[in-house]
């Protein structure tokens, strides 16, 4: 039944911004990865290391939406109206965590703000360019610790 009624978690986001948008996100990643792809291995650590660091568009939806709710909870204590907007807000956030849009998405997909899949997949290229799958072993646990590395 869910699955008629919700995207995918992986794709909401993607699914909810332009196609424009998400393709000056991928040309970024591209250009990035044109950057990194025939750089020493202390190189591609530290990108992978930033990457890792990087905030992805949920981080930034949270923090956003845990500050707004915050403010006009203070401000709500003083002028009971702004409790609206308290709720406004969660109704938002509530909205982006089931269907994976919000007023806020096209501003901050705009600004650059990738999903972490989109974040995960510059990491993967450039473990491939590091060399970390050349020799896949037979183990299920050796091949998960050389996707964790």
């Amino acid at each position: 039944m869910f699955k008629k009624i919700l995207p995918p978690t992986t794709k909401r986001v993607q699914n909810n911004t332009s196609p424009n948008v998400n393709n000056e996100i991928r040309n970024q990643t591209i250009s990035n990865l044109n950057t990194y792809k025939s750089a020493d291995v202390n190189i591609l650590n530290d990108r992978i290391d930033r990457l890792n660091n990087e905030c992805d568009i949920e981080r930034v939806m949270q923090t956003n939406t845990a500050s707004m709710i915050l403010l006009s909870s203070i401000i709500g204590l003083k002028k009971s109206k702004w409790f609206i907007l308290t709720g406004i807000i969660g109704f938002f956030m509530l909205q982006h965590s089931i269907k994976g849009n919000c007023p806020l998405l096209p501003i901050a997909r705009k600004m650059g703000v990738r999903t972490a899949t989109e974040i995960n997949n510059e990491i993967t290229v450039l473990k491939m360019a590091r060399g970390d799958f050349a020799n896949i072993p037979d183990n299920a646990e050796d091949m998960l610790n050389i996707a964790e590395k």
